[in-house]
C-alpha cells in the first residue's frame, strides 16, 4: 500500500539555503517578505502540484478509504464531510511559515486530476524534514509513489537545503516500506509500540536519508 504513516494533514517543521526564507534561522530574525511561489515539479509520469479548492472532494473521495486511514497517523475513517477543504487551507499558511510542502501527486497528461499526495514536515532546529504520502487505492503498485518521492527528496535537498529526510510505516504495512527503498532511503530501525491507532499501539520502522547520500 502506497502510504507513510506521516501522513500530511497538518503542518509540521525544514531548514534551506541561504537564499531561502529560513536560512540562518537560529540566529537571524526572519524578514517579513512573502515566501517566493512553490512551482510544480514535472516527473517522467506525474506533475506534483500546490492542493487548490477544487481539489477538495477528491480528497475526501480518496480518503474515505479504512486501509488507508488504518496506516496513518492523522487520517480518520470515515472522512469528514468538509475535512478535505479545511485541509487544504493549511497549506498556504504552513508554506509561508516554512513549516510544511504539500503536493499534489497528477497525471502529467491531466494535471487536474488528483491521485495522491506528498509532502515535507519540516524540522527547522535539526534541518529536517519527514516526508508523508498517501495515494489512492486504485493506483497502487503501478510506482506513481516511488517517482513522487524521488523528485520530493531532490526538492528537499536541493530547494530547501536539508540535511536529513526520513519517513516511517507501520510495520504491516511493508508495501511502504519498499516505496522509502526504492526511493534511496535506508532502513534505520525499529520503533516498538511508537504510535497508537485506534487504540492499538503499533511499532513502526523507520528510514532516512542525508543530503550527501547518493540519489539514485
Amino acid at each position: 500500500m502506497s502510504v507513510a504513516l506521516a501522513v500530511l494533514p497538518t503542518p509540521a517543521t525544514i531548514h534551506c539555503k541561504s537564499n531561502s526564507p529560513m536560512a540562518n534561522s537560529e540566529s537571524q530574525p526572519r524578514a517579513e517578505t512573502e515566501p517566493a511561489p512553490i512551482e510544480p515539479i514535472q516527473t517522467q509520469r506525474l506533475l506534483l502540484r500546490t492542493f487548490v479548492e477544487s481539489d477538495a472532494p477528491r480528497v475526501e473521495l480518496l480518503l474515505n478509504d479504512k486501509e488507508i486511514a488504518s496506516n496513518t497517523r492523522r487520517i480518520d475513517y470515515p472522512y469528514p464531510v468538509g475535512g478535505g477543504a479545511q485541509w487544504i487551507a493549511t497549506h498556504q499558511p504552513a508554506w509561508q511559515a516554512g513549516d510544511s510542502y504539500i503536493f499534489a501527486i497528477c497525471p502529467a497528461e491531466n494535471p487536474s486530476f488528483l491521485i495522491g499526495a506528498i509532502g515535507l514536515e519540516i524540522n527547522k532546529l535539526d534541518h529536517n524534514a519527514e516526508l508523508g504520502y498517501w495515494m489512492g487505492r486504485e493506483f497502487w503498485n503501478q510506482g506513481f509513489c516511488t517517482e513522487a518521492a524521488k523528485a520530493v527528496i531532490e526538492f528537499g535537498f536541493e530547494t530547501l537545503g536539508l540535511r536529513r529526510i526520513c519517513s516511517e510505516h507501520i510495520t504491516r504495512n511493508p508495501a511502504s516500506g519498499k516505496v522509502m527503498a526504492k526511493a534511496g532511503m535506508t532502513r534505520e530501525g525499529l520503533r516498538r509500540k511508537h504510535v497508537r491507532k485506534w487504540g492499538v499501539f503499533e511499532d513502526v520502522i523507520i528510514y532516512g536519508m542525508l543530503s550527501g547520500d547518493s540519489r539514485r
